[in-house]
Order: C-alpha cells, then structure tokens, then sequence
C-alpha cells in the first residue's frame, strides 16, 4: 500500500493574485498603428475630395447641356445651346487602351520569363536594367519620339493591315498621311507601359516557390511545362494586376497622346477607324485648356475628367476583385468546393 501525498492546498490570498504582464502596446506600435490608419484615412479622403470636387463642378453645366452626354458626339460646350458629348472621346480613349494592352501584355511578360528562367545572369541583368529604364523616360520624349521617328516607321504596317482587312470599319484607311492615327498612339501607349508590367511579372515569377518548380522537373517535364503548370498558375494574380497599372497608365496619359495624335476637323464625320485621328479624354482637356475661360465650357470639360476618373476607378477595383479571387490560397465559392468533393470522392 502506497502513501499518497496530497499537495498543500494553496492560500486564498495567492489564488486571487493575477499575473501581471505590464502594460499592454508600446509607443512606437500604437504611434505606427495610427499613422498607418492615418494615411489611409487620408487616401481615401481625397479620393473622395476629388470626386467631389469634379462633381459639384460639373453638375451646372450639364443641366445645361442640350444633347446626350453620353452618346453624343459633339462638343461644342460654348453659347447660349451647349451641346456636349463624349462618345467619340469614350471610344478613342478605350480602344487606344485596349490595343496597347494587347501589345503590352503578352511581350512583358515574355521578357519577364525570359529574363527569370531563360537567360544567364550575365545577360538576364542588363536586359532587365534595360527595360527598367524604358519608365524613366518623360512622356514628352515619347510624344516627340512617336510622332518624327516611329509614326512614319508604321505606315507600312499600317497598310499591310488595312490592305487585308479594310473590308472591317475598325481597320479601314481612311484618305490621309494617316500618321497620327489611333494605332500609332497604342504602340507608343505599349512601349510606355511595358516596365511596368514587365518589373511585376518579373518579381512574381521569381517568387514560384521551389518546390513546385523541381517537383514539376521531378515529374520528367520540360521548362516550358514547367513554366506552363507552375509558373503562370502561380503568377497569375500578379500579372492582373500589373496589366491593370498599365492600362490606368494608358487611360489617364496626355502629353505624350496630345503630341503624337491629330485632331480631326470639327467639320469632318467622325471616324471609327484605328487609322483615324481622335482625341481622348486626357488630350481633349489638355489640348482645350486656353479655353476654360467661363463657367460653362469649364464644366463641360471637368465632366469629361469626371468620366475618367470613374472608368479609371472601375478598372482599379475590378482588377483588385480579380487578383482577390485568384490569388494563391484564396478562398473558393462554396458551390465549387462542394462539387471538388463530389468528384475526388
């Protein structure tokens, strides 16, 4: 038989005793904690100031206006019947965006795995210097550049394309020296976004996790496959949003688009093609800027910039529901998930 020992039973002064740990926070994180919130409190304040700003300038001026806004295409905001409209100035600034976007996209992130799987260091770091320094360029190099250097350089291209598809509205050439035209500003547009796209799929391709690179080249696949079943799946997220900066850049740029295309005379019918000259939102404002001399004709143009700044805040917030959704680990419909069960079972 053994003896057992019972604990001594604990005092009740020392049982009502609690752990002190201190004070709870520092200094230094609740004075970061409140300047983080701080700033983006500030963020959002003046996104909501400009907004408002543009707003309540623009408002007089369309309850003056005696055509559709949004639909129309003329613009002549002056006199005692205002009309204005910004379908033409819509369409120039979209389609010269998506078409930069096209050209832009696929080339960086080419040379982003180029310069992550493919190319020696000795090579992989110039090229990337390179392209880096495209961003550094000021909008007006480009402007001049495009429109004494490159635009005749593209005439021939253009031709080839209108020669084979000038039966499409879009592609047909009109008459003219057909030099500032819609599709000479695009790749100028895609030239000037293309380090940005091409620096934030580099460091996302980068950043694949190892094992899922050697487990894929365990597998017996080649680097393309590699890159095809690891890479891109990984990176994905990255590159939408990337593509996304870029095509805010080609919404919202001015100089270089104001040089480079030519304004269509205010006689002539508007113009479908991308062989055409345009004016979109930004260059329309910067090319009519000596005439914001009433109240009127200024708000006619800050509704303009009022509609810029709600497609480039759409496209912002689109692109951040969809790198949300795809990026690695998020969280999948229920609906998905549920049938992913069913059939691994």
């Amino acid at each position: 038989m053994t003896d057992e020992v019972t604990p001594p039973a604990a005092k009740p002064e020392e049982s009502k005793k609690k752990l002190d740990l201190g004070p709870v926070g520092h200094l230094g994180d609740r004075l970061f904690s409140g300047l983080a919130r701080g700033s983006g409190a500030l963020v959002i304040a003046i996104v909501a100031f400009v907004g408002i700003f543009l707003l309540a300038l623009a408002i007089p001026s369309l309850a003056d206006n005696n055509t559709n806004f949004l639909f129309s295409r003329v613009w002549e905001p002056g006199g005692a019947d205002p009309k204005f409209g910004i379908a033409a100035l819509f369409y120039t600034t979209v389609i010269s965006s998506i078409i930069a976007m096209l050209i832009a996209v696929p080339v960086a992130i080419g040379v982003a795995l180029f310069v992550t799987y493919y190319a020696p260091k000795r090579l992989a770091t110039p090229v990337a210097h390179a392209v880096d320094l495209l961003a550094a360029v000021p909008s007006i190099v480009y402007g001049l550049w495009g429109s004494l250097f490159f635009a005749p350089i593209l005439l021939p291209v253009i031709n080839g394309i209108s020669s084979a598809l000038g039966w499409v509205p879009v592609f047909a050439k009109p008459i003219g020296d057909n030099v500032g035209v819609i599709f000479t500003v695009s790749v100028v547009l895609a030239i000037m976004i293309l380090p940005v796209v091409t620096a934030i799929s580099r460091e996302i391709f980068a950043q694949t996790p190892v094992a899922h690179r050697e487990g894929a080249l365990a597998l017996g696949s080649t680097k393309w496959e590699m890159i095809r079943m690891a890479v891109l799946p990984y990176g994905r997220s990255g590159v939408t949003s990337a593509a996304m900066l870029g095509l805010g850049r080609a919404l919202g740029e001015t100089v270089a688009v104001m040089i480079i295309l030519t304004v269509p005379n205010g006689n002539d019918p508007w113009n479908s093609s991308i062989f055409a000259g345009g004016e979109t939102f930004a260059s329309k404002i910067a090319n009519n800027a000596a005439e914001f001399d009433t109240p009127e004709k200024t708000g006619a143009f800050i509704a303009a910039g009022l509609v810029l700044f709600v497609v480039t805040f759409l496209v912002n917030s689109a692109a951040r529901i969809i790198v949300a959704r795809s990026a690695p680990g998020a969280k999948r419909p229920r609906r998905n998930r549920r049938a992913t069960e069913g059939a691994s079972v």
